[in-house]
């Protein structure tokens, strides 16, 4: 992705997600985003192989699955999305702490509690808005 871009979600993603951010509160529920470039093509929900209520952690075993099913659509995974069910879609120091810093990866966070989702990219450690728009 570069400065200035705009990715594209379509709205069946975006209802996905919060439909899956809904059924896993009061925990976090954690998915996988499949695309090209700048556009997410659809979501793929994954397990949270953690416990509490403010972490997430993909099974690695749905990313793989993931990963398998994008290649056969000549896709990618381009990125991840999580909830959170009573904060602002705001990065947390953990989402950064462990986030891919400096990869080309999209990361989407479903607030639940201000009813909105924002795009980010970690660069050099901190957190960049991306720009999205719902088609």
């Amino acid at each position: 992705m570069q400065a200035g871009l705009v990715i594209t979600l379509p709205a069946a993603v975006v209802t996905d997600m919060f439909a899956h951010a809904r059924d896993a509160a009061p925990r976090e529920c954690c998915g996988l985003l499949i695309g090209k470039h700048d556009a997410v093509a659809r979501s793929v929900r994954a397990r949270n192989l953690d416990a509490t209520a403010t972490r997430y952690l993909i099974d690695p075993a749905d990313h793989f699955a993931a990963i398998r099913s994008a290649r056969t659509q000549e896709l990618e995974v381009m990125g991840a999305y999580h909830s959170h069910p009573a904060s602002a879609a705001i990065p947390s120091a953990t989402d950064v702490a462990e986030a891919n810093s400096g990869a080309d990866f999209l990361y989407l966070i479903v607030s639940l509690r201000d009813d909105e989702v924002l795009a980010y990219r970690i660069v050099d450690g901190q957190p960049v808005r991306i720009r999205h728009q719902v088609a």
